[in-house]
């Protein structure tokens, strides 16, 4: 598990702001609440993985009615290796997939035909009763891909109620990344969607008047791209709204790091430490620790936070800035690398090799509060947490994590028990790369070397004086009693789903993230649990 960590500030007393309550220093947006952790591919729908459409709606209504405020997802920009949206070519875009053809047809995108010609082959997985379905995330990006490909066309020739004038503001006002991930996206296309090492030199270190005539030759691709984000842009902004209306805040996710194969890595080199043919020198990653005995190595290129430093923390101001555009609420992934990262040479096989760098630390953040104000920031700070990554977080003030399923290898003082937790902080069922809570107690039920361990897990969870009750409530209810103002949950363990409905298993490349439910999971049953939950624990805005 986690290292113990000491017990975090408990005198954070919110302030009023508007309709919602605010620790000083803008740490969270809202007040005592709860929420669900479920990412937009794994809703239902008929288009092989879920999007932005009526099932999106019907969720945050769901929500709505249960007195849940909070919304969470992970990452939003398009899956990368492994369908993993925390490896994606850009950190600005959003992922097409999750554009919704209802959506598109309704704003007069595409003609009801376009929805039923032969384009439905996505539509033969719908999420099953049993929780036992899975995105077919190929098909879904065929079909939207076309979809969007359609609706491009019925734009230019003028053959839509949208506005030629609100693209071109789109269009203007996301320049900074939006040229270079469109230009990106259509030259890696053009290759076989190989790296952008592997293209030929002129295009992969950007020689001008190359890009340049690559650009006028393939003006209609690239525009097309570029349409594709304004729609899903779109669809993304009013569905924000409309949970902002219903008192729901959505709260993101952002990688500390991002893939080299990414638009971000080839427009800006001189901000990642790179070797002379373009290819990572280093990769981030973790030590040996309790999960791995050789520790992690992700592939990724680190930082070279003196270069960033030279202009204020530019470019982590433009992607800050981005993703508080999009949600209210942000995670900010592997917080610890802000106080030191391990940074691993590159060709090692493992993490063993690495060592601890100095990240930009408190500096950092004071920058982006300066370029961007309050900073709604929850940090996670779940692994091995030292002393001076604890500093940096009382410093800002910023909740930190804290996951039940790590609560019961100690006794009764281990920090991540309910009763222990501090007011400022996020509680979590589990996270997207736990097993469910099912899962993981069945594993643990089943394992002869943790009898003590599951013995106090059943005795502090009730099971024993509560014969005949579901894992899964019992273990809701001690979270939504905790002292912590903020209690998420995956969608999995509402529903008591078992290690089957697992989202991700960390140091697996395939077979992830394609979880999806059904909606008659949601059964009148459970929504009246949740809301009495809810309601008695003191966490609904009614």
């Amino acid at each position: 598990m986690p290292a113990l960590r000491s017990d975090r500030r408990r005198d954070v007393l919110p302030v009023s702001v508007g309709a919602y309550t605010t620790p000083p220093g803008g740490a969270l947006p809202l007040p005592r609440s709860s929420g669900i952790l479920l990412h937009v591919t794994s809703l239902p729908g008929p288009y092989g993985a879920g999007d932005l459409g009526p099932e999106a709606y019907r969720f945050a209504d769901f929500l709505a009615e249960t007195g849940q405020r909070i919304w969470q997802v992970l990452p939003l920009g398009p899956a990368g290796l492994g369908d993993s949206p925390y490896s994606s070519p850009s950190t600005f875009a959003l992922d097409p997939v999750f554009a919704s053809p209802d959506l598109m047809r309704a704003d007069g995108l595409l003609a009801t035909g376009d929805l039923t010609d032969g384009d439905g082959e996505a539509a033969s997985h719908p999420a099953s009763s049993k929780g036992r379905s899975r995105a077919d995330f190929e098909a879904a990006r065929r079909l939207k891909n076309r979809l969007l490909q359609r609706a491009f066309a019925r734009f230019e020739a003028g053959r839509t109620p949208i506005d030629p004038a609100a693209f071109d503001a789109f269009c203007a006002d996301e320049a900074h990344w939006l040229d270079d991930f469109a230009l990106y996206m259509t030259i890696r296309a053009e290759y076989g969607n190989v790296e952008w090492t592997a293209w030929p030199r002129k295009y992969a270190f950007r020689d001008p008047a190359a890009l340049e005539t690559f650009r006028g030759a393939r003006q209609g691709r690239i525009r097309q791209r570029k349409f594709a984000q304004f729609v899903a842009y779109d669809q993304w902004r009013r569905l924000k709204r409309y949970c902002n209306k219903r008192d729901i805040l959505l709260f993101g996710d952002i990688p500390i790091y991002v893939a080299h194969d990414s638009a971000d890595v080839w427009t800006h080199p001189h901000l990642f430490r790179l070797d002379e043919d373009g290819r990572s020198a280093f990769s981030g990653g973790v030590p040996p620790d309790y999960f791995s005995e050789t520790g992690q190595r992700w592939d990724n290129p680190t930082y070279r936070w003196e270069a960033m430093q030279e202009d204020d923390f530019a470019w982590w101001g433009r992607r800050l800035k981005a993703i508080m555009n999009q949600v209210d609420i942000v995670r900010l992934d592997h917080f610890r690398g802000f106080a030191a990262y391990w940074e691993i040479p590159a060709g090692e096989e493992t993490a063993l090799n690495g060592a601890w760098r100095a990240g930009p630390g408190l500096p950092f953040f004071e920058s982006m509060a300066r370029r961007l104000g309050p900073l709604p920031l929850v940090a996670e700070d779940l692994g091995v947490i030292t002393e001076d990554v604890r500093d940096l977080i009382d410093a800002l003030g910023r909740p930190g994590m804290a996951v039940l399923q790590f609560a019961f290898c100690h006794d009764a003082d281990n920090p991540f028990l309910p009763h222990n937790n501090p007011r400022n902080l996020v509680l979590y069922t589990g996270t997207h790369d736990n097993d469910t809570f099912l899962g993981w107690w069945d594993g643990l039920a089943a394992d002869t070397r943790k009898k003590r361990e599951y013995d106090f897990a059943r005795a502090y969870l009730g099971l024993d004086e509560r014969p005949g009750e579901a894992v899964h409530w019992a273990a809701l209810r001690a979270v939504f009693a905790s002292p912590a103002d903020y209690v998420v949950f995956p969608m999995q363990d509402l529903l008591g789903l078992g290690a089957e409905a697992r989202m991700n298993t960390p140091g697996t490349a395939a077979g992830n993230w394609g979880w999806r439910f059904a909606q008659e999971q949601l059964t009148p049953e459970i929504r009246r649990r949740l809301k009495q939950l809810a309601r008695t624990c003191g966490r609904t805005p009614w």
